[in-house]
């Protein structure tokens, strides 16, 4: 399965722990600043660094020579951390993450204190998790670990375990009595958090964890998500249980989340951590470390529906970044610069599986390209699409000094020529363009950019508009003007520009906007606001002509309106354009469209 997982009971079953990277802040506030001083804002901008995880589950020839995981020791740790801080460390990456498996041996037996906590295996980490720690912040770098959620099974023993400053509670008063597990595997058995003692357990843990001198936390397997859903899975009292411990510590952790989070739960996560998973393993566990059809094309379809979620104290993490090995990575070098494009227009962290000691001069210009970076770290939002999420696509954000940030992406398995149109930015005449991978001023452009583009490829500008800001005539779905047929019905819509919008777009119904005039005739770039909890397609046509489908991005839940901008082909005077769910599936709902005052 495809899936961030670790297993409690066999490394076969372990799939993912995105790397628990430490990151510019905590998940409560730090110490109290001096006076005069604002405290620092936790995780104002996305964290750096380097994860073990894709090394350590790949089946890449060479990277585990002892069997399944056995790649992470601390021998390998130190290589990293030398070379990241060699590297890397001056471009702003500083966290050293360490992921599932530290406490259990290559047969995958835990290991455990006298209180139920893990504890490092001595083959693995012989000089134990402190030193390991202690050895990164040499380097002036910072140390990450991980967890998984829940009290291990194996750790339970016989239920008489003690726990750490907590009189007279053992294992058995944390836990549920009946048992049930929870997590993304299955491997952990259910804290009860209206039982005192399950507090306990997780202030024991964090306190090691501070003890140690850790920076950052990955917490694996949370849920709803993690491919599982239920009360049994509901991890958000784990998650609010880690933040008060972590606060209790004094220490500035950063609690990063994995893996695939429920989106309904959005508002948990921000309110409880630094960062979360929006997404399945981006490793393909198999002969490279990752590959483009196993899951990094999916973080286009993914990420749009995050992206009001994404800020400064917390950001959407779409999973390590493996562009730097070249073959071992198992991408083309298009492939590899539309990942890292997108993960930076994204905010997501930028942290990366690759063996730093081999880097390859290709993989380091991706990794260390300062105006790449730059995007990401800014502590702006996110981009999103512009365009539908078809196989062209255009995202861009509107950055606070006015400039554009746009990115071009062909996902066809094919070369193609791809467009920004200058009206889906929202403004319309010339403006200046740089390319932010080549470090060039492009000169001025007028209403547009096209660029061809290999199979998978992409390119980054900043764009600065120099014409004028965008008119349209808007048009709303609810007009009674218009023609419902089918299903197709009217609904509230408090975001929505009229307080309604069409729904109910399935089997057959449809949304005919009627007597929309123009002056001339030509392709004019019509943006549509609706919405959509999910990503849905929707067939467009004009008047009586063919008509073209277009999938539309989700944005993230059902009272949320984001627009996209599509080309139609129109007559001069009156015409019609229909909205038709004729294909199979629902199509988004529609809240209004504007049809700019001239055609492209």
């Amino acid at each position: 399965m495809r899936s961030s997982s670790y297993s409690g009971t066999s490394p076969r079953t372990l799939r993912a722990a995105v790397v628990l990277a430490l990151a510019v802040g905590a998940v409560t506030a730090a110490p109290a600043a001096h006076a005069g001083t604002a405290a620092p804002v936790p995780a104002a901008k996305p964290y750096m660094g380097w994860s073990s995880w894709s090394m350590q589950s790949s089946k890449y020839p060479g990277l585990n020579p002892d069997g399944d995981y056995s790649y992470l020791t601390e021998a390998n740790v130190g290589r990293q951390t030398d070379a990241l801080a060699a590297k890397l460390k001056k471009y702003g990456y500083e966290y050293v993450n360490i992921d599932a498996g530290w406490w259990r041996d290559n047969n995958w037996k835990p290991g455990y204190d006298q209180y139920g906590r893990q504890k490092a295996d001595p083959k693995r980490f012989p000089s134990g998790m402190k030193a390991v720690a202690d050895r990164i912040h040499a380097k002036g770098l910072k140390a990450g670990i991980y967890l998984p959620a829940g009290l291990e099974k194996e750790a339970y023993g016989d239920g008489g375990t003690p726990i750490l400053d907590a009189d007279g509670c053992t294992t058995a008063d944390i836990v549920y009595p009946d048992l049930r597990t929870t997590n993304g595997w299955d491997s952990s058995y259910k804290l009860d958090f209206s039982r005192p003692c399950a507090q306990k357990y997780i202030d024991s843990q964090a306190r090691s964890i501070a003890d140690w001198g850790y920076d950052f936390l990955k917490l694996d397997g949370v849920g709803p998500g993690s491919g599982k859903s239920g009360d049994q899975y509901d991890n958000v009292a784990d998650v609010a249980a880690w933040n008060k411990a972590i606060a209790a510590t004094g220490r500035p952790v950063h609690l990063e989340l994995s893996w695939s989070l429920d989106i309904g739960h959005a508002v948990d996560w921000k309110k409880y951590s630094n960062g979360w998973r929006i997404d399945t393993d981006v490793e393909c566990y198999c002969n490279t470390l990752v590959s483009w059809e196993n899951s990094v094309d999916d973080r286009w379809d993914d990420a749009p529906g995050w992206t009001k979620h994404a800020g400064p104290g917390g950001w959407n993490d779409l999973d390590s970044l493996d562009v730097g090995n070249g073959p071992m990575d198992g991408l083309t070098r298009a492939e590899r610069q539309s990942y890292v494009t997108l993960w930076a227009i994204a905010k997501s962290p930028l942290y990366t599986g690759d063996d730093l000691t081999r880097l390859d001069d290709y993989g380091l210009e991706l990794l260390t390209n300062r105006e790449v970076i730059a995007v990401d770290q800014d502590g702006t939002p996110p981009a999103r699409p512009v365009t539908p999420s078809d196989p062209r696509q255009v995202w861009a954000a509107k950055n606070p000094d006015g400039t554009r940030t746009v990115a071009l992406f062909n996902l066809a398995d094919a070369p193609a020529a791809v467009t920004a149109d200058f009206s889906s930015l929202g403004f319309t005449g010339r403006a200046a363009v740089r390319d932010l991978w080549r470090h060039e001023d492009l000169g001025t452009y007028k209403n547009r950019i096209t660029e061809a583009l290999p199979a998978h490829g992409s390119r980054l500008f900043t764009v600065t508009p120099h014409g004028t800001a965008l008119t349209a005539t808007p048009y709303e779905a609810e007009s009674t003007a218009n023609t419902l047929a089918g299903n197709a019905s009217v609904a509230d819509c408090p975001a929505c520009s009229g307080g309604k919008k069409v729904g109910n777009l399935y089997l057959g119904g449809r949304l005919r906007f009627n007597d929309i005039v123009v002056d001339r005739p030509g392709t004019y770039l019509v943006r549509v606001a609706y919405v959509s909890g999910d990503a849905r397609s929707v067939d467009i046509s004009a008047n009586s002509g063919a008509a073209t489908r277009h999938r539309f991005p989700s944005t993230g839940d059902w009272g949320t309106v984001e627009t996209v901008s599509v080309p139609v082909t129109l007559k001069a005077g009156a015409n019609t354009l229909t909205f038709d769910s004729s294909g199979p599936g629902y199509a988004p709902d529609i809240d209004r469209i504007d049809i700019p005052k001239s055609p492209r």
